[in-house]
């Protein structure tokens, strides 16, 4: 099979890095060349173990090497994990059997530096978590800002109320200097934060629907996502209203990094806040018309939500992969 993307994705993996992760893997547009984890919505180790058993799981018919990245912020303190939001386990205490594969003994910053010198120019990565990890692999090697195709980043907030405070979201919250050295950085980032990725949203009736469509050979990943997501559903009934919903952040990062045109995007001048308080992890855009502060970052302001979740749930009734 030939493939259009290739991919690398960052993850830090809950319910939602899962879906992520699922559709990467289930998609055959992209393929795969390795999946780094960090803290964020669980510890490193539970969501270096949870991203080994979604990869057996999805049954991709490739290998997909892991690589275990950082343990908390480059300068800050890891509050732990949000067991309310993702569960015990990370994946909503929905049960997958332990994996046969254990992740490399290479560090997720070193496996990011090798695999974009490898192959400049032609990489993919898709970061659904913390920045940390591409920030200690810039430093590792600044020259790799230059020699991804693209970056797509889950985070961060334009118009949209955050997340973590009234302006700053969990990923750039949870490690403001990393997403600093990102955004400081000549790395061709494309932000789909909250603007976009509260207004697409999985719903019950979605599953109740696709459950009578799921191919047979992806029956036992549809079985996992749903259990998954009940915690998920209760979440976000609790905390924005939603009824029967829940946005699908990191599945559609990965889907605007092959389908630009199911966003809009506006490229304004970006910097971010790594002072303390509300504003902690903050994107401060500068839309002065003589702009000073930060470099030009492009933006996902609109979406069309309908396609994206189609195109998300189209991975569990095609019969291939």
């Amino acid at each position: 099979m030939s493939y259009i993307n290739r991919m690398l994705l960052d993850v830090d993996t809950g319910i939602d890095d899962a879906l992520a992760i699922l559709y990467a893997l289930l998609s055959p547009a992209i393929k795969v060349e390795g999946i780094t984890t960090g803290f964020g919505n669980t510890d490193v180790d539970q969501a270096t173990e949870n991203t080994l058993r979604v990869i057996q799981a999805a049954n991709c018919g490739y290998e997909v090497p892991v690589a275990k990245g950082a343990a908390g912020p480059l300068k800050r303190t890891f509050p732990g994990a949000v067991p309310h939001i993702h569960g015990h386990n990370g994946i909503g205490d929905a049960v997958l059997p332990p994996s046969r594969v254990q992740a490399l003994e290479e560090s997720a910053a070193a496996f990011i530096v090798r695999k974009v010198n490898e192959s400049p120019g032609e990489l993919i990565l898709v970061t659904v978590g913390r920045l940390t990890n591409l920030a200690l692999a810039l430093e590792l090697d600044p020259s790799i800002a230059s020699k991804f195709k693209k970056v797509v980043i889950m985070g961060g907030t334009v118009y949209a109320p955050g997340n973590i405070t009234p302006v700053s979201e969990a990923n750039l919250y949870g490690d403001p200097e990393a997403a600093a050295q990102v955004f400081e950085s000549m790395v061709p980032i494309t932000i789909v934060g909250l603007d976009v990725t509260q207004q697409t949203r999985l719903t019950k009736q979605h599953l109740s629907d696709l459950s009578r469509d799921v191919a047979p050979n992806k029956r036992e990943v549809f079985d996992f996502m749903n259990a998954a997501l009940q915690i998920y559903f209760d979440f976000y009934a609790f905390s924005n209203d939603f009824d029967g919903e829940c946005p699908m952040h990191d599945p559609l990062a990965v889907i605007v990094a092959i389908n630009p045109s199911l966003v809009r995007t506006e490229t304004i001048p970006a910097a971010i806040d790594c002072g303390d308080g509300y504003t902690a992890g903050m994107i401060i855009t500068d839309r002065r018309v003589r702009a000073v502060v930060g470099r030009p970052v492009a933006f996902c302001l609109e979406v069309d939500q309908e396609k994206a979740i189609a195109e998300l749930l189209s991975i569990f009734t095609k019969g291939e992969r």
